[in-house]
């Protein structure tokens, strides 16, 4: 039940890449370290790139969710790329995919965010 988070920063945007799993046991892990991080250098975007995501639960389901919320509440945005098949059985029961966009790569998520890669 371990989560790696790796947070790198691109002009205005905090990209988030996660490898393992999301749940219960680190989801308040995960909101700590993407709000310091955005809190710290000023940012207004995220990039949540899931592509070695193997399982998420209600729980990461919230933190991406307030997530978010709290850019939007700024003028940010927040996208969501490589999404593993389990992963997004999960975001269309929520519905999530209504209100956050989703990309294939992470190239094509950087230029919805407006950088250039």
């Amino acid at each position: 039940m371990s989560l790696l988070i790796d947070l790198e920063r691109k002009e205005e945007v905090l990209c988030v890449r996660l490898v393992g799993e999301l749940d219960h046991h680190n989801a308040v892990k995960l909101r700590e370290r993407v709000d310091s991080a955005l809190s710290e250098y000023h940012l207004t975007h995220v990039l949540l790139n899931l592509e070695k995501l193997t399982f998420m639960d209600s729980s990461g389901l919230g933190v991406v969710l307030g997530r978010y919320k709290k850019v939007q509440s700024v003028g940010g945005e927040l996208v969501i790329c490589c999404i593993s098949p389990q992963v997004k059985r999960l975001f269309e029961l929520s519905g999530l995919f209504k209100i956050v966009t989703f990309t294939s790569n992470e190239r094509e998520a950087l230029m919805s965010l407006g950088v250039a890669s």
